[in-house]
């Protein structure tokens, strides 16, 4: 928005409870309306902005979320909460029929089918902007009813994370900001976590099941550590198609605002005359698999009863947050997940509300296994 003023302009913005940065945003872009998650944050919002003499309107709550997601005013949709708190703004600005730039993963995680069924139902444009996704879509044909019929397999590129060459065996002893700090990308903490059990990469491959309408055997992820090339598209005629970038998501973010046009990012262009080298290593390595044990959790998930991905959601959610807190070992966030797959055999969920039970339900399990490798 700051970069094309008379292209966009911002209808509502929220926050979960980072109160200074969402009003130093307000005071700038003067949305109508601004959302936190919580009262308390809300009221606090409230009052600095009348102090500060702006005409935004706070609001607060998952039901404030869902209503600016869908409000007449708002075109556009960018979905980036972190985690299934996500899914009901999502679900509501699919059924509003809003261009939804999608940056949440966890909205068709747990959402799957009944997610993509809003979407069609509400008439809505789903767009993907993690970076992967997104160079998936600029690597596909503009045509989608052809990429059943063109596509051989989908390649996700992951970096490897902070731990890529670190010893299986030392990851017991892993700290939170050993596990935040990533090599390439600035993230939030839980999406920094997951990347360094590559758990980000499981749900990545989860989202590219129900985005491009894959089978989970044509969706394989290898290992780039240099982040330069986002992800590719393997055709029939083995031909292949890739996006490349610095690692910056102003570019996926422009793409989704602009598309089907270009639009100018602000990212830094590539220099191919200063790249040393692309790599690439097979996750199919018995080291990485050790080293990486819940990416497989991903085809796992996807072969098993539909609902199966709500659960794994909730558990890591449980598990990082836990970590997070210094509760469990870096290492113990997978046997939570495997742990809570086992303990909750979920029912083919049939609406919105399932899900939510199912989450509850999920959080519930994980939480109690958590508290349990606490003691």
């Amino acid at each position: 928005m700051a970069r094309h003023p008379h292209l966009f302009q911002a209808f509502a913005l929220t926050a979960a409870t980072r109160v200074e940065l969402l009003l130093e945003q307000c005071l700038v872009h003067a949305p109508a309306f601004a959302v936190m998650a919580s009262e308390s944050h809300g009221r606090e919002l409230q009052s600095r902005l009348k102090a500060a003499g702006s005409k935004t309107v706070a609001l607060w709550g998952a039901l404030a979320l869902e209503e600016v997601a869908a409000h007449p005013e708002a075109d556009t949709v960018m979905a980036a909460i972190v985690g299934a708190a996500g899914l009901g703004p999502c679900i509501a600005a699919a059924r509003a029929g809003k261009r939804l730039l999608l940056a949440n993963k966890e909205a068709l995680v747990v959402g799957g089918q009944l997610f993509l069924d809003a979407v069609q139902a509400g008439g809505a444009t789903l767009l993907p902007i993690d970076s992967e996704h997104s160079a998936i879509f600029q690597s596909l044909p503009e045509d989608s009813t052809r990429w059943a019929s063109c596509v051989d397999k989908i390649i996700l590129t992951a970096s490897g994370g902070p731990f890529r060459t670190r010893l299986p065996s030392s990851l017991a002893d892993v700290t939170p900001e050993q596990a935040c700090a990533h090599p390439n990308w600035v993230m939030g903490r839980k999406i920094s976590v997951d990347s360094a059990t590559m758990m980000n990469k499981a749900l990545e491959v989860i989202e590219a099941r129900y985005l491009f309408g894959v089978s989970p055997e044509q969706i394989q992820v290898v290992i780039h550590p240099q982040s330069v090339i986002h992800s590719m598209v393997q055709f029939v005629d083995n031909s292949v198609v890739a996006q490349l970038g610095t690692p910056d998501m102003r570019g996926p973010i422009a793409y989704g605002l602009s598309w089907p046009q270009r639009l100018e990012s602000g990212a830094t262009a590539l220099d191919f005359t200063t790249l040393s080298a692309l790599t690439f290593e097979s996750m199919d390595s018995n080291e990485h698999r050790t080293r990486f044990p819940g990416l497989q959790l991903a085809w796992d998930a996807l072969n098993a009863v539909p609902g199966t991905t709500a659960v794994l959601n909730a558990a890591n959610e449980v598990a990082v947050a836990a970590f997070l807190n210094r509760e469990i070992r870096f290492d113990q966030i997978h046997h939570v997940n495997t742990e809570t797959l086992a303990q909750v055999q979920p029912k083919p969920p049939g609406s919105v509300d399932d899900l939510i039970a199912l989450d509850a339900l999920s959080r519930r399990s994980a939480e109690q296994v958590s508290r349990q490798l606490a003691r």
